[in-house]
This record gives structure tokens, C-alpha cells and sequence, in this order.
């Protein structure tokens, strides 16, 4: 089993320059190695990553030797791991074609397992030295790799260990079920409701702040050289949107990290998220609650914890079949948050009575 522990980085100056100059020669051996396979695939010539990486050894020293002032793992990491899995998405349709990478978006570059060595609170980097961490590594496993990001100004390394496969677990399934709401984060079908942060509304004020005062700085403008001030009120900028993802990952991970502890199987619903979100009055509080990254994490902890995953179907009706006598109700607007069976008389709270239909789907068809 594979897991990756994100922990920051404390650079000095210098530090700080050698990862910019990594991610910039990442970033252009990426694009590089894309431009050439487009190159090569219109000559109709097979191409494949381990050519792009060994055509790029052999003209780097003479075309480009500022590549050489950082670790090799940048750039053939960059092609060998990033490109590849770009190309493999495209092909198995997850993702479209790749695209060029842009400076100062996602900046990032990866190392070997032996270009970097954890000891405590440091990481030692060949030709740079120790590097403060903020904690020190949680899992204690055989270290593949790891890989150096920058979210506005602050740098990250995410490392990734083998851990021992999970013993399957023993006893009788704990089964619940998840409703997600916009209002309402999390509802579990013992009527627990867990409320959303709420990051984006929290920061919204500010965030709508901060643009306006960008917008008024030297630099706004297209082709107009940016300003000191100008740079600086965008890194405020990015250091909000980072404040608002870290607002949202923190509460996702204590949610999945609480569910996958106390149960072993969880009914939810395959949402459309992608469509919600195409949906303007909805896809502002879509994004605030963080779907998709719920169920991305919950899905790799119920791995760690070898638990079970029973996802109901986007047309599976949770809210409208009442969970005491299975009654389906034909029309159930929004906006009603409560309703009463007109078969049974039973009264359900419209979240609570998704999330009790979706924990009998997941026992039923576990």
C-alpha cells in the first residue's frame, strides 16, 4: 500500500531559489518532451517517453546547460512520471489531450528515492543541503519518492512510503450512509449532520477585496509591466485561495479520516459533480463543500482500512423513496427539507431519510 505524507518546507533564500529553478527546468523539460512527441507523431515516427528522455541527455549539455544547476531527477521525472501519466489519462479518457505547463501554475518537481534523505525535522538534498521541515515523517516505510511543490509562497514535499498491506478486519460490518448536501455538508444515516466550513463564503469579502485593489495597481492592464505592489497584492491574493483549500481539505480529511475509523461500509451516491457545477447558482457551494474531494479521499482511506464502498447510482432516488415502507414519492421540490409518506405516514427528514436509503443499498448490495 502506497501513502504519501505533505509536509512544508522551511527554505532559506537560496533553498528557495534552487526549487524555482527545479520546477522552472521541470516545467521546461515537460513542454519540451510534449513539443516533440507532437513533432515526431506528425513525422509518423513512434515515439515513446524513454526516447524524449534520452534525446533530451544528449543535447542538454550543449542547448541547454542552466539544466544542469539543479538535481536530474527534474526534468527526467518531469517526462518519465508527469508527461506519461498525462498521455495514459488522455488515452484511457480520463483527461483530455495535455496541455503546455505555464509558469507559476502548479509549480512543482519530484525526486528518486536517492536524490533526498529524511532525518527528523530536515530533508537532505543533494547539492543544497538540509532542509527544515515542519514535522517529521508520520509513516515508517520504504520511501519511493518524493516530490517539491510551491502553493503561493510556501513550499511543500510530498513523500511517498510503502506501507505493509491493511489485515482485513474481523466482526460485523458497521455499515452507514453519506448524503452530501450544499446546505449541509455530511448527513449520516444515524442522523448526525455535519455542517460545511464553509471556506468560500468565509473569504469571500476579502478575496473580492483584494481583486479590486489589484485591479487598480500598475500592471492590470495587458502587455502594462507589473509593479512591486502589483506582485504583492497577487501573492495576497494566492495566499487566500491557499487559506481557502487548506479551510477545506482540513475538514474533509477529519470527516474521512473519523467515518473510515468507526465504519467499514458506506452507501453514498455517484454525484454528477461536473454538472452541478455547471449549474451557476449552485456551483459556488458545490466547490465550497469539496465532493469530489470527499469521496477521492474517502475511497483511498477505505483502502488503508479495508473497508467497503457501495456507490448508489446518480438516478438512484435516496431523497424521494421513503426508508420505512419503500414507497417512492413522485414529486419532491428542493426546496421541501421534510415531508410525510403518503403511504405509511412516516415523517423523514428529507437528508436523513438519502442517507438511512443509501446505508440499506450498501447492505443490501455490499
Amino acid at each position: 500500500m502506497l501513502r504519501a505524507h505533505k509536509i512544508r518546507l522551511y527554505p532559506n533564500n537560496k533553498q528557495a531559489t534552487y526549487f524555482s529553478k527545479a520546477c522552472g527546468v521541470a516545467r521546461f523539460a515537460y513542454n519540451w518532451a510534449l513539443a516533440e512527441w507532437k513533432r515526431l507523431y506528425e513525422a509518423e515516427e513512434r515515439v515513446t517517453e524513454s526516447m524524449l528522455r534520452k534525446r533530451l541527455n544528449e543535447i542538454k549539455h550543449d542547448r541547454f546547460p542552466w539544466m544542469l544547476e539543479v538535481t536530474k531527477c527534474a526534468p527526467q521525472l518531469a517526462i518519465r512520471n508527469d508527461l506519461n501519466s498525462a498521455f495514459r489519462n488522455f488515452f484511457e479518457k480520463r483527461a483530455g489531450f495535455p496541455k503546455f505547463r505555464r509558469k507559476g501554475i502548479h509549480d512543482s518537481f519530484s525526486l528518486s528515492n536517492d536524490q533526498f534523505r529524511v532525518d527528523g525535522f530536515s530533508v537532505k538534498i543533494p547539492n543544497l543541503g538540509w532542509v527544515r521541515l515542519a514535522e517529521g515523517l508520520r509513516f515508517d516505510g520504504k520511501i519511493l519518492g518524493a516530490a517539491v511543490s510551491r502553493t503561493a509562497d510556501r513550499w511543500y514535499i510530498a513523500i511517498q512510503v510503502e506501507l505493509p498491506d491493511v489485515v482485513a478486519r474481523t466482526g460485523e460490518s458497521q455499515a452507514v450512509g453519506v448524503d452530501l448536501g450544499v446546505k449541509t455538508l455530511a448527513t449520516l444515516s444515524d442522523g448526525t449532520k455535519i455542517d460545511g466550513a464553509k471556506a468560500g463564503r468565509k473569504l469571500e469579502k476579502k478575496l473580492r477585496r483584494l481583486n479590486q485593489a489589484l485591479s487598480r495597481k500598475k500592471g492590470a492592464r495587458k502587455g502594462e509591466k507589473q509593479s512591486k505592489n502589483f506582485k504583492k497584492n497577487k501573492m495576497k491574493i494566492a495566499r487566500c485561495y491557499a487559506a481557502m483549500a487548506n479551510i477545506r481539505a482540513d475538514e474533509t480529511h477529519k470527516l474521512t479520516t473519523m467515518l473510515t475509523r468507526k465504519y467499514n461500509l458506506f452507501g453514498i451516491e455517484d454525484l454528477n459533480v461536473k454538472g452541478m457545477m455547471s449549474n451557476h447558482r449552485l456551483a459556488r457551494s458545490v466547490a465550497d463543500m469539496s465532493f469530489f474531494e470527499f469521496r477521492r479521499q474517502l475511497e483511498y482511506k477505505a483502502r488503508a482500512t479495508n473497508s467497503k464502498i457501495v456507490v448508489a447510482d446518480m438516478w438512484f432516488a435516496s431523497s424521494k423513496t421513503c426508508s420505512s415502507c419503500g414507497i417512492k414519492k413522485e414529486e419532491l421540490q428542493l426546496h421541501e427539507r421534510e415531508w410525510v409518506c403518503g403511504h405509511c405516514g412516516s415523517h423523514h427528514d428529507r437528508d436523513v431519510n438519502a442517507a438511512i436509503n443509501l446505508r440499506n443499498y450498501a447492505i443490501q448490495n455490499a
